[in-house]
């Protein structure tokens, strides 16, 4: 299939019809808003090329290195135990997700992620992506003294700030406990009322609603010097099977996928189109652990080259990073152990593996690895050409294991409530 480089005539036509269809408007260029005057991160980079790390520093690397780079590992406890030295002393990391299970206060959250810093910065390895899931209302990590912030559903159908002052908001709470990714917006479509488990947490019912809306949100993340990783490709609004349990399949015709799950996508990653709006595409996609039967009928997107290499990278055309969806959820522990779905994901062309449950669980990932190497079923070339992109995204936002200050929450809750009373 040939790649499209142009944005759907439909979503033309709306942008052109913007100011007569008063909630539906094109992203707009970054102004002052409640938000900016109150925090003021680090702004990202001007659009440029993606920097490319030197290719010695890459070619230094062991295996193992390279291997380790592809994981983004969850630890237990609120402050760096036992298993936190372990995965990344042992397994060098490229990144180290939290979850709610990691977090009591905003102090302690900040000294959390520091000192996971402090112990990869001491290990001498390169810095760690800090992740996390801040996408607001349902899905929420950040501590309890933070202020509310409304699912995306809601939050869209209040229209008080605008979607560029909620990717303000997230990205000053990232930036706020030192978080470098965050993995939002949604830009599933909520076009199944029994999907319980997107919901609310998708912007519209609406497949142009959710096209508008969740790049918006991204684009100011970005601007602030947060990296969304946009999800969860190529679409889980119309199932009603949680892929924490279960597989859940869309039996769509492509041209329904288009009309649909994938418009949003295509939009966040098209470079044609952005470079002419504002900048570059989204830096980083989630596959979900959808079975996406039109195009892999046997294969969950998360580790199915025809979804992965073939419609997103090459259809599609995205050039940054792929992160799997957590390869410990149903959807893939049901059929596959957790070394064969990690070789799978690579071998789909993913770049970056959640393993966010279990100290054994990523031992066992990082170690298919190596042996898929050894028995040829990866080449060092194809880790290289992953690592190569991660590098190049830390470089790009200049990601570091730097400390944060102490957080000034009381300074986050004034931006939150500006836009959120």
């Amino acid at each position: 299939m040939t790649k499209r480089n142009i944005i759907p005539l439909s979503l033309l036509f709306v942008f052109a019809l913007g100011a007569c269809k008063g909630d539906v408007t094109p992203p707009p260029a970054p102004t002052p808003s409640p938000v900016s005057e109150t925090l003021s991160p680090t702004p990202s980079p001007e659009p440029t090329p993606t920097p490319e790390p030197a290719e010695d520093e890459i070619s230094a690397m062991t295996i193992e290195e390279l291997a380790g780079q592809l994981l983004v590992v969850g630890v237990e406890g609120t402050q760096p135990g036992e298993d936190a030295h372990r995965v990344i002393e042992d397994l060098r990391p490229g990144g180290i997700i939290l979850f709610g299970r990691n977090v009591d206060s905003a102090p302690q959250l900040a000294a959390l992620t520091n000192g996971l810093k402090e112990i990869n910065r001491e290990a001498g390895n390169i810095p760690l992506f800090l992740c996390v899931d801040e996408e607001g209302g349902m899905v929420s990590r950040m501590p309890p003294e933070v202020a509310d912030i409304p699912n995306a559903y809601d939050y869209l159908r209040s229209k008080r700030g605008g979607t560029e002052a909620l990717g303000q908001i997230l990205a000053a709470e990232c930036a706020t406990f030192g978080f470098h990714v965050d993995f939002a917006p949604v830009l599933d479509i909520w076009s199944n009322p029994n999907n319980t488990v997107i919901g609310k947490r998708s912007f519209h019912t609406d497949p142009l609603e959710v096209t508008i809306a969740g790049p918006s949100v991204a684009y100011s993340m970005m601007d602030a010097g947060v990296i969304p990783v946009v999800k969860h490709f190529p679409g889980h609004g119309d199932t009603a099977t949680d892929s924490h349990v279960g597989l859940p399949a869309v039996d769509k015709t492509r041209e329904e996928l288009e009309d649909n799950e994938l418009m949003p996508f295509r939009f966040a990653v098209d470079g044609g189109v952005w470079k002419a709006l504002r900048h570059t595409p989204v830096p980083a996609v989630m596959v979900g652990h959808i079975l996406l039967t039109e195009v892999d009928p046997l294969l969950p997107s998360s580790i199915s080259p025809a979804v992965v290499d073939g419609l997103l990278r090459q259809e599609l055309g995205f050039e940054g990073v792929v992160f799997t969806d957590d390869l410990t959820m149903g959807a893939i522990s049901n059929t596959y152990s957790l070394g064969e779905a990690a070789v799978k994901a690579v071998q789909a062309g993913c770049d970056m593996l959640l393993v966010c449950h279990g100290l054994d669980n990523a031992r066992a990932a990082h170690a298919a690895l190596l042996e898929a190497v050894e028995a040829g079923d990866l080449t060092r070339s194809r880790l290289e050409e992953s690592v190569g992109r991660i590098l190049a995204l830390k470089e790009a936002y200049g990601v570091d294991d730097s400390p944060v200050g102490i957080p000034d929450v009381e300074k986050l809750n004034e931006a939150i409530r500006a836009v959120i009373p």
